[in-house]
């Protein structure tokens, strides 16, 4: 193996980062002061994470969707979609890629991520679906009709991406009656928790990351 080969395996090669349960904001100005900074030979990275209660609007999110104040922070931030609330007891993965190194857009990096939830929860036994129209990952409840389970927003700068996704494990879904999930009147929300799968929330996050890392 030549040198250049060496430094463009370990650049495309996906560092995890277990961060614990931080902050929404500050771990929002460190994947952006990351983005900025990175050069060709910095390498992706996943940012492991839990976070205290909080709702974000992304780029195009409209304050109509927030339907009462129950004391819980609000950000509007520089990701995609709507409006979505974290918590702690949900696994969320930020993918710091870049995009042009990895030979694949962004409707194929969305595509994967999903798959990755996807994958996960046929381990468990359930059946994710993915739903038109709405990124994200979806179960069917009793009623025939779509729960969500993962929520999905990115930001690509330059061609290098952050933000990701989050997956409700052990969350609290209360606060999610308080919005309109990612912009969807009447949304249904769901959790693995409540799918009968006995898995807490490090464990899940663990496990979804080591999807994403095969996938992406």
């Amino acid at each position: 193996m030549t040198g250049i080969d060496a430094a463009d395996r370990r650049a495309t090669a996906l560092a995890l980062r277990r961060l614990g349960r931080v902050d929404y904001m500050l771990t929002w100005r460190a994947m952006q002061e990351f983005t900025a900074t990175r050069g060709q030979d910095t390498g992706d990275e996943l940012w492991l994470v839990e976070h205290p209660p909080v709702f974000t609007l992304g780029q195009a999110g409209r304050r109509e969707h927030l339907l009462q104040d129950i004391n819980v922070p609000v950000l509007h931030v520089d990701r995609g979609g709507q409006v979505t609330y974290h918590g702690p007891g949900q696994a969320v993965v930020y993918v710091l890629l870049d995009l042009r190194r990895r030979g694949y857009g962004v409707r194929e990096l969305v595509w994967r991520l999903e798959q990755a939830v996807i994958d996960l929860l046929a381990g468990f036994g359930v059946e994710g679906q993915r739903l038109k129209g709405a990124p994200g990952v979806y179960v069917r409840q009793d009623s025939g009709g779509p729960a969500k389970i993962a929520a999905l927003g990115l930001r690509v700068r330059g061609g290098y991406t952050y933000h990701g996704l989050a997956l409700n494990v052990d969350v609290d879904l209360a606060p999610f009656a308080a919005i309109n999930p990612c912009g969807h009147a009447g949304m249904a929300v769901t959790r693995v928790k409540d799918l009968g799968v006995g898995i807490d929330v490090t464990a899940a996050g663990e496990a979804l990351a080591e999807r994403l890392r095969a996938l992406l």
